[in-house]
């Protein structure tokens, strides 16, 4: 039996990552860090992108304005990038995975649920009113609006706070090295949906409770650590 399996009711609220969760955006934020550092002369490959993948906003943007030899301080960085991130969005390119909202709605059914991302407020309010599901989500943090990113548990405790529950209580949904590790690190029972495109780290996919094939598994593991919905 693995940590977060057991009968129905054992944790109390749910909390999400985005990108590589919900939304299929990680080759998307690859694609506009590549085209800044292009632009300023200089080759953004996937090593700079494992070492970003998990950074607040502010972290990212100072690290690839670094990167790049960029004229632009670190908040013009964020904007520039974040701009092409809502194009990309306003363009159809940022899609819910598939089972992503069958997992929101049965899963905010049974508890409350939060989200945990890395993306800036801006694009999580974007995404999730694009897609119809902010009235799911009793609260969203951005780990730009917490001290570290990810793989610090920061954006993890803030959430759980958020949601009035203990982090022992809650479930975590990752997909990423530093995300699982901040999901641990809180305290979280975490479940993995590895990334097929940037994996996870042995040593980050080892926290996990559950390791889950694809979002319809995900779902079947969450309704079953949770309470019954009300009224059934």
């Amino acid at each position: 039996m693995t940590q977060s399996e057991g009968p129905n009711g054992t944790h109390r609220a749910v909390v999400f990552d985005m990108d590589g969760v919900l939304v299929e955006s990680e080759h998307l934020w690859e694609r506009v860090w590549a085209k800044f550092a292009a632009a300023r002369g200089k080759t953004w490959t996937a090593a700079q992108t494992r070492q970003v993948q998990g950074m607040s906003a502010p972290e990212w943007s100072a690290f690839l304005a670094d990167f790049s030899g960029a004229t632009e301080s670190a908040a013009t960085t964020e904007r520039v990038v974040v701009d092409d991130m809502i194009a990309a969005l306003d363009g159809g390119e940022i899609e819910l995975l598939p089972g992503a909202a069958l997992m929101v709605t049965e899963v905010a059914d049974r508890a409350p649920i939060a989200l945990a991302s890395s993306a800036p407020r801006r694009l999580i309010d974007a995404v999730l009113d694009r897609h119809g599901l902010t009235k799911y989500f009793s609260a969203t943090v951005s780990s730009a609006e917490v001290p570290k990113g990810k793989p610090s548990p920061d954006v993890y405790l803030s959430a759980a706070d958020k949601l009035g529950q203990d982090p022992s209580d809650c479930l975590a949904v990752e997909d990423s090295s530093n995300g699982l590790r901040a999901a641990a690190a809180a305290g979280m029972t975490v479940v993995a949906i590895p990334n097929s495109d940037y994996p996870p780290a042995e040593d980050a996919l080892a926290k996990a409770g559950y390791i889950a094939n694809d979002l319809n598994d995900v779902r079947l593991h969450l309704v079953g650590a949770l309470p019954e919905p009300v009224g059934s």
